[in-house]
């Protein structure tokens, strides 16, 4: 990860995270090492997990429809929107199309 990607992780970290219920389901879902499991299952312990609300559902129906997404990736696209968050993500492509998103990959200088 370039040194800016790094710094801005650090800055993420040293705040408290924000995720979409989705986001915690891919990290866990993964089949990975149990070092990795207890690493990220940590971090989402010290994380502010966004549930489904209506506004999210709505909006994810409507981001879904507009931009043929994914619905994970509507689901996480809308939980930024609905708390005006940014979303960090090394996945810019999924998301560039939408206009009322501010995406940020870490991986970029």
């Amino acid at each position: 990860m370039p040194n800016n990607g790094l710094i801005l992780m650090d800055e993420v970290i040293d705040a408290i995270p924000n995720l979409s219920v989705i986001t915690k389901i891919e990290l866990l879902g993964y089949n990975s090492t149990r070092e990795y499991y207890e690493l990220v299952s940590d971090f989402i312990e010290d994380s502010m997990i966004y549930s489904l609300s209506d506004e999210i559902v709505d909006l994810s129906i409507s981001l879904r429809k507009k931009y043929k997404m994914k619905v994970p990736d509507a689901i996480i696209a809308a939980t930024a929107i609905s708390l005006n968050y940014i979303l960090v993500t090394r996945n810019v492509k999924d998301f560039s199309n939408i206009k009322s998103l501010k995406v940020i990959n870490p991986w970029i200088e």
